[in-house]
């Protein structure tokens, strides 16, 4: 426990540090035609949960995405490059790569074995590879941006499993 608390602090010092240097940082350079700093919002679909961007330089940012179900927590941290697509303002094609860890909470199950009831625990804690490609649209003159993107990852499981997913997502996000 004390691992995932030096490590949440780790990952809050690194944020503040590159806030404090990310002055200039907006996306919105003529290249972009977007002019946001942070996004706070929803992303819908395999990682579902509360994401957090912001450009710590011109067309890079840093996005944070925390998730949660009936038994764990899930973090997953993403650098990404962004670019206009179809020259149109305010629509961004962007990609880029990370990872993630989560924790799943440990449950108790009984099952009958010789008349007697054993308990056992599924706890497992999973680390991940991720990259991700997607569309955003920030809505000129509304504080909203719409992201459509594909964040496929791997992970190794400490039960002994690997899992793969393509994970598809559909973001919301208030800009400012």
């Amino acid at each position: 426990m004390k691992s995932i608390v030096k490590t949440i602090a780790g990952i809050g010092a690194i944020v503040f540090s590159l806030n404090a240097n990310a002055q200039n940082g907006a996306l919105n350079s003529l290249e972009t035609g977007t002019s946001y700093t942070t996004a706070i919002g929803l992303r819908g679909g395999g990682t579902a949960g509360l994401t957090i961007k912001h450009f710590y330089a011109d067309q890079r940012a840093y996005e944070f995405i925390v998730n949660g179900w009936y038994n764990g927590i899930g973090v997953t941290g993403l650098l990404e490059k962004h670019q206009t697509a179809f020259n149109e303002p305010g629509l961004n094609w962007y990609f880029g790569v990370g990872g993630h860890v989560s924790v799943g909470a440990s449950r108790a199950y009984y099952y009958g074995w010789n008349d007697r009831y054993v308990a056992y625990s599924d706890g497992r804690v999973a680390l991940g590879v991720d990259g991700i490609v997607g569309l955003e649209y920030a809505i000129p003159r509304i504080p909203l941006a719409l992201s459509l993107d594909v964040k496929p990852y791997a992970e190794v499981i400490t039960n002994g499993n690997i899992w793969l997913a393509v994970d598809p997502g559909l973001g919301v996000k208030f800009t400012f």
